[in-house]
């Protein structure tokens, strides 16, 4: 039988739960970007190619996907504080041993711990905000939380670019340690809002396997999850390469074009070769940083907002709007790819803004069409797949085929995900409605 629907009113301490998360969630996202914000740098140090870098990118999501279902089983058994508590401290660790790496293998083997760390967050916290908040409230909430994404995600781009500009690459690793020290600690003064964990419920014991069969029966959260992995691949690949990317370009635009030939053959030893390059890279960051901050949280928010406004009146909603933003990405990107300066970088901003508009409205359905037993699960299921046949592939792709063709013809190749995305999410939208009133979260439609 279906649950009863949620009450109404949010549980207590539910705002300052949420406002915990979403400083960890702020910097789960900073710890995270800041890896593409030096790749130039940092390659040139260890002298390496296109798909060895990206390739840091895979072993992070690797870690982060295959420990994301694990971690969400253990959330369903024990507090999910304790977990994120966990989960902050070791990939804070990570970062710090990142800045120690003395070669490739190193840097290898901190992003799978720094994956590690991120995998407990990762099913846990939206898990926690979907019992703390009522459905009627969820959409905006999470949209609230998610906006730590477009924030967290260009101030790693733009601290990381500040602090290699200012002391080098390594000291931007360093310096994000004793920030999440902090927020672990303060998670374990927190108390689990579940009235008793799964596994002191008698009968309730299930298999992984059992749980990924059962979700993956709900249309609504199978197609979502479907379109949530091709919009992954593109954006996580691209976003990855944009610094280096756009520092190109702008090496191009401004005349300095043989700094970026001279990059590509051998290590630039002169002084003021290497401080023109290293400015490029910090203009890259801080203007991508700022059309991130700008578009992401007034996307994220309307997104949130919008869906919210238009669920009860509008079936489907959630999905019909992140299927029609990412299809209006789609042009944007190509926009960014083929557009002189200024104009590439308004192209970034409608993209971004486009792209950040399903965040609130596509996880809010993940959690709306999942029972509340579960849903730890299927935050967990939701970020293996995404990312394993999402981004943990996109960026070391595109860098073979940028070494084998060009950057335009590599991010062209990837962004046709975005239209794909946009057919998955129009097709779930018929599913939706009858799929909440199955998990509880709303009455049956009237048939």
């Amino acid at each position: 039988m279906p649950e009863q629907p949620p009450a109404s009113r949010e549980r207590a301490g539910a705002v300052s739960a949420l406002a915990l998360l979403l400083a960890i969630n702020l910097f789960n996202y900073i710890d995270r970007y800041i890896l593409a914000a030096v790749i130039p740098p940092l390659s040139t140090e260890f002298g390496l190619r296109e798909e060895q870098a990206g390739l840091l990118a895979s072993a992070f999501l690797y870690a982060y996907m295959i420990g994301a279902p694990l971690m969400g089983r253990l959330a369903e058994r024990v507090s999910r504080w304790w977990i994120i508590a966990g989960s902050v401290a070791v990939w804070s660790l990570a970062s710090g041993w990142t800045g120690l790496a003395t070669g490739f293998t190193m840097l290898l083997i901190t992003r799978v711990f720094v994956g590690i760390g991120e995998a407990g967050y990762g099913p846990a916290a939206p898990a926690l905000i979907s019992d703390y908040f009522p459905v009627e409230r969820r959409g905006k909430v999470m949209a609230l939380f998610y906006i730590a994404i477009p924030v967290g995600s260009a101030l790693g781009f733009v601290f990381g670019g500040k602090i290699n500009e200012l002391w080098g690459w390594r000291w931007a690793f360093y310096l994000v340690v004793p920030p999440g020290l902090l927020l672990a600690a303060l998670c374990l003064l927190r108390r689990e809002p579940r009235a008793a964990p799964r596994a002191g419920v008698p009968g309730e014991k299930r298999s992984f396997i059992a749980d990924a069969k059962t979700l993956l029966r709900i249309p609504s959260y199978a197609l979502n999850t479907a379109a949530m992995t091709a919009m992954t691949f593109a954006i996580g690949g691209i976003s990855f390469w944009i610094p280096k990317y756009m520092q190109q370009r702008l090496a191009i635009h401004e005349g300095l074009g043989p700094l970026i030939a001279v990059e590509h053959a051998t290590r630039v030893e002169s002084p003021m070769m290497r401080a023109q390059l290293t400015q490029l890279l910090t203009d890259a960051n801080t203007t991508f940083g700022v059309i991130v901050v700008a578009a992401g949280i007034i996307a994220t928010f309307l997104g949130g907002w919008l869906a919210d406004k238009l669920r009860p009146r509008w079936s489907g909603a959630y999905f019909w709007l992140s299927g029609i933003a990412i299809l209006l990405a789609f042009p944007c990107t190509l926009g960014m790819i083929w557009l002189p300066f200024p104009y590439a970088w308004i192209a970034v901003f409608f993209a971004v803004f486009f792209l950040f508009f399903n965040t609130g409205p596509a996880n809010t359905a993940l959690a709306n069409v999942t029972s509340s037993k579960i849903r730890a699960t299927a935050f967990a299921l939701n970020i293996f797949l995404i990312h394993a046949l999402g981004d943990a592939i996109s960026p070391p792709l595109i860098g073979w085929v940028k070494r084998v063709t060009n950057w335009d013809t590599a991010f062209v190749l990837v962004s046709l995900m975005m239209v794909l995305a946009s057919a998955l999410w129009m097709l779930a939208a018929r599913h939706l409605e009858r799929d909440e009133a199955a998990a509880g979260e709303t009455q049956p439609p009237l048939t």
